[in-house]
């Protein structure tokens, strides 16, 4: 339901403009870090990803205006494995800065993905490098040698030197698409129950989609403790957000910018529909009704008494 509520305030922003999907990825160089100061791993992820695009959107060399991204952090692969990387669904067009206009991007093309690439490099380890200098890693055990200045400057300059991944290119079927495909990942975390085949003898299987062989669906066996040491490397700190807009999108400006957007678009604001009960959403999306009997599915189920939680063993209050 939490996603399926996300889904619908996204699609009530959606324009009438293509959409382009656009992944962000750290190379696995940075996953030691990534375990021992998520937090700010992830922030710099954030960071450097929506200030690139937003600095290429600005440019007038390609929009010369201000873009829309919806970006969500996903830490995974399909066996579990850590992959930290960033998702963003971008506006293929821009809204001129004197607000005048709408820019559109070329058909089938945003940014030239090379180049992305490289200001994405250099704007990540430049705050990491700022992140160093104002004390926010504590290099400990089996990274203590980053401790060293000399040390973390060759690190660095070795993260400058290979080549980082991002992957653009419009969705094919149209922002729906995307944003399904977010939807099953913004509420959830690295696996679905329905991958899990079996538990026993100290085994888990679960399916995982091999993408280098053709998207083929295979079987995976793992010992307990490997399983739970994959799944706990994609649990985010407490209150961290891992969904976030920017730009046209961003929570302080959205409103009065999608409705400039719509206005230079033609196209009319969406309708106030009515909030969605819980009962009538859970009956549209699985054919359940969440008040019917369970045990007769006959008669409705109705509240008698609210039951407040008894207190801690401990509260002597």
């Amino acid at each position: 339901m939490a996603t399926e509520r996300w889904l619908a305030a996204r699609r009530r922003e959606v324009l009438p403009i293509p959409y382009f999907h656009v992944v962000f990825t750290l190379p696995h160089a940075l996953n030691p870090l990534a375990q021992s100061h998520p937090r700010l791993i992830y922030r710099l992820l954030f960071q450097a990803a929506a200030s690139t695009l937003t600095r290429f959107g600005r440019d007038p060399r390609h929009l010369g205006g201000d873009i829309g991204v919806t970006a969500v952090l996903h830490t995974w692969g399909q066996t579990l494995t850590q992959h930290v990387h960033v998702h963003c669904v971008v506006t293929g067009g821009a809204l001129a800065s004197d607000g005048a206009r709408w820019i559109p991007a070329r058909p089938g093309f945003l940014f030239p993905v090379r180049a992305l690439a490289k200001v994405f490099r250099g704007r990540y380890l430049a705050g990491l490098q700022r992140a160093v200098d104002r004390g926010e890693l504590h290099l400990t055990g089996g990274l203590a040698a980053l401790a060293e200045p000399a040390v973390f400057t060759a690190w660095l300059a070795e993260l400058r030197q290979s080549p980082w991944v991002v992957y653009c290119k419009p969705p094919f079927a149209g922002p729906e698409h995307v944003l399904a495909y977010l939807g099953r990942y913004t509420h959830r975390v690295a696996l679905s129950n329905d991958r899990l085949l079996a538990v026993a003898d100290g085994r888990v299987r679960f399916r995982w989609r091999d993408y280098a062989d053709g998207d083929r669906v295979k079987v995976m066996e793992l010992d307990v403790d490997e399983f739970l040491r994959r799944f706990l490397l994609h649990v985010v700190p407490d209150g961290f957000v891992r969904i976030r807009h920017f730009g046209l999108l961003a929570n302080r400006r959205r409103a009065t910018a999608l409705a400039q957007c719509r206005a230079l678009l033609a196209q009319p604001a969406p309708p106030c529909a009515p909030p969605e009960s819980a009962r009538d959403m859970m009956l549209r999306l699985t054919g359940l009704d969440i008040q019917r009997c369970p045990v007769c599915q006959q008669g409705q189920l109705r509240q008698v008494e609210r039951l407040a939680p008894a207190p801690p063993a401990w509260d002597t209050s």
